[in-house]
């Protein structure tokens, strides 16, 4: 029976939904005294916060956007790294009834331009080291206007939030499916999405990881990952902030310092993607006094890392698989028993089903697509950015299309089969060869363009290109080419590799025979 194979954990047995400035004024009228973030700056110092006292950090970042022209429905633009400054910004942003768009603090002028033109902010913020780049994309955008923030991501004062804090009979009350933020992420278009996320959404969120890692308020999650991405967002702020537990905020992902930091700040939770982990196992080793209770990791990892791992963490890390626009995590491993290579049963209060091309469930041990069900603004993101038709067409009967492939076994466990064609995952960041195919297309002495995946024993898979030259007796150099895409590509999406050839293999109706290419770059690897 089809209602076998489709697991479903009714939202309807859960407490109704809630706007995510609802659950952080809950954690910080429970938890006022008690520890919230430790932030560990690029040299080593460290500062704490309780939730009372961050509180008090919200209040006064929150009138300074306010001062600059921020308010309900207002954009807060972020080209943020890691920092107490952006935690400060997104919730005293969700404070106000306003949204954030966070895009890679690393990205190159057109990438931040595209997003300050499609979000229109109110305020932007970017590092002080990095504001040429960001002051020139604003240029780009037409926003030359813009009020900027230059700020240290090392400062932990917030000295440029200087105006009068927010009082709380200023505070608006954010409704359930007000926009909370735009996470841009690559799609199946040149053309990145914007990803909306509802107030409701990241309480979703943080409500279904806590209940899926069984966190608990004495729990302390250690968060590496990039904060511009939604794995750090939903899965571990979230989810502490649901709880009322604490989080350990490093700068950045450091290999050989990932186990010591776990050990220095006493941390219990950690969410990683194989990449990382294979990178701590290359260039790692075990710490003495690193003991994680609960470890999350996205993507398949072999059998004897996963061992070797495990020694190491003092737990056994657990998979799971979600999306920006699914929220949570909608599979998530059980502590019980995890399996190194599956993505795990349906999450608790999530509902998924494993389909063919006609939307039908398809049986155990068959391959099928991942369909995530729930409802628009509350379980599943509101929609796409100014993009009704493409939001439309990612459903089919009321289940929103992941495009990755999956087998169910009997037991429901899921096991992934396979991505997307056009997207690749580098280290756990979506990147669309569309868009990279576009970027090398733009220069002048390139006829075309085409990416293909090349598999990677760090980084998952990296994209390589192949290029045919516009003028065959005077091609541009490799040099030149990878110059080009690192001044308007940010690094994961950057060819690893770029072949000159005469001409791509079509077929008789002009389809570019990427399977090919994608053999050609296997063989040149080697």
């Amino acid at each position: 029976m089809a209602g076998d194979r489709t697991q479903n954990h009714p939202v309807g047995a859960w407490a109704r939904p809630v706007p995510f400035a609802a659950v952080w004024a809950r954690a910080v009228a429970g938890r006022a005294d008690e520890a919230f973030l430790v932030f560990e700056t690029p040299a080593g110092s460290v500062a704490r916060w309780s939730y009372g006292d961050f509180d008090e950090v919200v209040d006064r970042v929150a009138g300074t956007l306010v001062a600059l022209g921020a308010g309900p429905g207002s954009a807060v633009h972020l080209a943020l790294t890691n920092s107490p400054t952006f935690i400060a910004v997104w919730l005293a942003a969700n404070r106000l009834g306003a949204w954030i768009v966070p895009s890679d603090p690393m990205g190159r002028t057109p990438e931040l331009a595209g997003h300050i033109e499609r979000t229109r902010p109110a305020v932007g913020l970017c590092a002080g080291v990095r504001a040429g780049i960001y002051r020139a994309a604003a240029a780009a955008a037409g926003r030359r206007d813009l009020p900027v923030i230059e700020i240290d991501e090392a400062d932990t004062a917030l000295g440029p939030f200087d105006a009068e804090p927010l009082a709380p009979s200023e505070r608006p009350e954010p409704g359930l499916r007000e926009r909370a933020a735009v996470m841009f992420t690559s799609g199946t278009t040149g053309r990145p999405k914007g990803v909306e996320v509802t107030q409701a959404n990241y309480a979703f969120a943080g409500k279904v990881m806590a209940e899926a890692a069984g966190l608990a308020p004495d729990d302390r999650h250690l968060v590496v990952l990039p904060l511009f991405h939604a794995n750090a967002q939903y899965y571990s702020f979230a989810s502490a902030i649901w709880t009322g537990a604490s989080v350990a905020l490093m700068p950045a992902f450091s290999a050989s310092g990932f186990l010591p930091a776990v050990a220095r700040h006493s941390a219990t939770c950690a969410s990683l993607f194989a990449a990382p982990i294979r990178m701590i196992l290359a260039r790692g080793g075990p710490a003495e006094g690193a003991r994680l209770r609960h470890c999350w990791y996205a993507q398949n990892i072999a059998a004897d890392q996963y061992s070797t791992v495990a020694g190491w963490f003092g737990c056994r890390p657990r998979q799971l698989y979600g999306m920006t626009e699914t929220i949570p995590a909608v599979l998530t491993d059980e502590a019980a028993d995890p399996h190194h290579a599956s993505m795990g049963r349906v999450s608790p209060g999530c509902s998924v089903d494993v389909q063919d091309a006609d939307g039908h469930p398809v049986e155990p041990g068959m391959v099928g697509e991942v369909v995530v069900g729930g409802e628009p603004g509350i379980t599943l993101f509101a929609g796409y950015l100014d993009a009704p038709d493409i939001t439309a067409a990612s459903f089919r009967d009321g289940w929103f299309c992941t495009g990755d492939r999956a087998v169910r076994d009997d037991t429901g466990r899921h096991y992934f089969d396979g991505r997307r064609s056009d997207v690749l995952k580098v280290s756990g960041e979506n990147v669309s060869i569309v868009e990279v195919e576009s970027t090398l297309s733009e220069h002048p002495a390139v006829l075309e363009a085409a990416v293909v995946g090349r598999p990677d024993e760090i980084r998952d898979e990296v994209p390589v290109a192949f290029v045919v030259a516009a003028d065959a007796s005077a091609p541009p150099s490799i040099d030149e080419l990878h110059a080009w895409c690192e001044q308007r590509l940010a690094k994961a999406k950057r060819p690893a590799g770029i072949t000159l050839i005469d001409e791509l293999p079509r077929t008789s109706v002009g389809k570019i025979r990427k399977f090919l290419l994608a053999e050609q770059a296997a063989v040149e690897s080697r």
